[in-house]
């Protein structure tokens, strides 16, 4: 019998990696009818359910996630913000904008995140904000920013 959506993201909380790894599987395989509830799953309660929720819709790639991933990025977890920021460093050129847009947002883990994730996607238009960054009050922001820049110019 086929699991449902909900079920299945509801087990990317289960305790047994196994099964989690299988369920992961096949809402990537699902992709079509699980974007939506991934999507829904980045403000669940639970740590793990937001966590993978994030790493599925890297994997899948739908631009309708980078909103909400960016919105993740200032989850109170700082293994969620994390995989936030690898997700929509797999975007791909329709993250570059978005990114750049919260790069002068309040919070220096966003600041950060976004610049982690920009050097990821290696386009070379972030450069200008990206070196506004190098005078952040952050030492994170500006490592952040700094080592961004350099991996766009490789």
């Amino acid at each position: 019998m086929e699991r449902s959506i909900d079920e299945l993201i509801e087990l990317l909380n289960d305790k047994d990696d196994f099964v989690v790894e299988d369920v992961m599987g096949e809402l990537e395989i699902r992709a079509d009818e699980s974007l939506d509830p991934l999507i829904s799953a980045l403000s669940s309660r639970k740590k793990n359910i937001r966590l993978h929720a994030a790493t599925l819709l890297g994997a899948i790639g739908d631009a309708k996630a980078i909103d909400p991933l960016i919105s993740t990025l200032k989850d109170n977890n700082k293994l969620v913000r994390r995989e936030a920021s690898t997700a929509l460093s797999r975007m791909g050129e329709p993250a570059v904008d978005p990114l750049i847009g919260v790069l002068d947002d309040e919070d220096w883990k966003v600041r950060g995140a976004a610049a982690w994730a920009l050097g990821n996607l290696g386009d070379e238009k972030a450069i200008p904000a990206l070196e506004k960054l190098l005078d952040d009050e952050s030492g994170f922001v500006k490592s952040g920013a700094q080592s961004a820049i350099e991996s766009i110019k490789k």
